[in-house]
């Protein structure tokens, strides 16, 4: 079944009118109904009664994301949510880490406790930590000294941190987030390759493949490093899409460039 984005979102969000300037668009942007004037919305185009949430000329119409944004918008938040929910966890194994370090017995101990308490969390999603390779990771430091395990724990409250300005730069479809997420993932697949040829399981598989198709996704769909036209091609295509909204909206053929 196909999803309508964009009435999806606006059942969500509400509805985004305008009034253009020009009165050939703004007649057939507007309705007046029994119970009060109603505006087209630029999303869904579906009519929403009350005033409008903006007027002027039409080339200066909000940017409503709609279509394949939204959906891209969907993605992106997934990715976000994944990220911060890996970043806290790395966060809380480094504190552990820290804190404990002048004791490898106490670090073992409350590791496995947090990896008790976390077990069912993770296993509801689908993620097994007991293969988890960064769980593996920290498993293997606790025989070391007390100065490689506060080393251990810099890493991972560095990494976690990466995570974190991932997953909230990714929430709000920053472009920098969307760069530095494919760097980020890419520069570990090396390191999931080496993992396979240590034990191949099926997790790690399944992690490899979606780290893969997420930077390939976010590299193709948003056109970073100059691909498929780069960021000017990024940006004609919404401000072409901003101004197409009005028209299309108002039920008009867009002219021809």
């Amino acid at each position: 079944m196909k999803i309508d984005w964009d009435r999806r979102h606006c059942a969500r969000k509400g509805h985004v009118t305008y009034a253009p300037d020009d009165p050939r668009l703004r007649v057939r942007l507007h309705a007046q109904t029994a119970v009060g004037e109603a505006w087209r919305c630029l999303r869904c185009g579906d009519f929403a009664l009350g005033e409008p949430h903006g007027s002027g000329p039409a080339a200066d119409a909000p940017l409503v994301p709609r279509g394949k944004v939204l959906r891209d918008l969907f993605i992106l938040r997934f990715l976000a949510v994944e990220r911060a929910v890996r970043g806290v966890f790395i966060v809380l194994v480094a504190v552990a880490v820290w804190k404990f370090s002048n004791s490898q017995d106490a670090v073992r101990r409350l590791f496995n406790e947090y990896l008790d308490t976390f077990r069912p969390v993770f296993k509801h999603f689908h993620y097994d930590l007991d293969h988890s390779p960064v769980v593996g990771s920290i498993q293997k430091a606790f025989g070391y000294r007390h100065s490689t395990l506060l080393l251990v724990a810099g890493l991972l409250l560095a990494y976690a941190l990466i995570e974190l300005v991932e997953a909230v730069g990714l929430w709000y479809a920053k472009r920098w987030a969307e760069y530095l997420t494919v760097v980020a993932t890419a520069a570990f697949l090396p390191l999931e390759i080496w993992e396979l040829t240590e034990k191949v399981s099926y997790l790690k598989i399944a992690t490899l493949v979606l780290n893969v198709l997420a930077v390939l996704y976010i590299a193709l769909a948003k056109r970073l490093f100059g691909l498929r036209g780069g960021r000017r091609a990024f940006d004609e295509e919404r401000r072409s899409a901003s101004l197409l909204e009005v028209e299309e909206s108002a039920g008009m053929q867009p002219s021809l460039p």
